[in-house]
């Protein structure tokens, strides 16, 4: 649980009205619309695409097609997350919790290392999900700074160094 601080109330009054505004709203459909385009290529014209790539090209389309898909379920949750505040089904506060914030940084943020010769079209959905993940991770960055700085109250850990300080070691 947080404790009530004037760090936490700004963080609040962030995610409030980033969720109230139109970047969120653009950005909510950017990453929406994104997702669906993903999912349409990746079952049909993508499939087929995959099946006619040499095997070092093959293994590397398999492997960024699962970061891509990584990296927009991240943002997709992140994104729904700060809907769920806009409406009103979760309070600011709920969304600083650590299990909503963006993760898989190290997926996500890596740039791929496999040939150059992917399909155009996986490559430029990479591209963009790329840069709306990093926009996303920017503003998650922004909005939850000062909240990162507030700790959980633990008043066992509290009481145990008064008595440490008291008592010495």
């Amino acid at each position: 649980m947080f404790t009530a601080t004037p760090a936490g109330a700004a963080s609040d009054d962030r995610i409030v009205a980033f969720a109230a505004s139109d970047m969120f709203e653009r950005m909510f459909r950017e990453g929406m619309d994104l997702v669906e385009e993903t999912a349409a290529y990746l079952d049909g014209d993508g499939r087929a695409e995959s099946r006619k790539l040499e095997r070092a090209s093959a293994l590397a389309y398999a492997s960024e097609s699962m970061r891509l898909t990584t990296r927009l379920m991240q943002a997709a949750s992140w994104l729904l997350v700060q809907r769920a505040v806009r409406e009103g089904e979760m309070s600011a506060r709920e969304a600083r919790d650590p299990k909503y914030r963006l993760g898989a940084r190290t997926i996500c943020g890596a740039a791929g290392d496999g040939p150059a010769n992917l399909p155009p079209r996986l490559a430029s959905l990479l591209e963009r999900s790329a840069r709306l993940y990093e926009r996303i991770d920017r503003l998650d960055g922004q909005m939850f700074a000062e909240a990162e700085a507030v700790m959980p109250a633990n008043p066992v850990q509290d009481l145990h160094q008064q008595l440490m300080g008291r008592f010495g070691s």
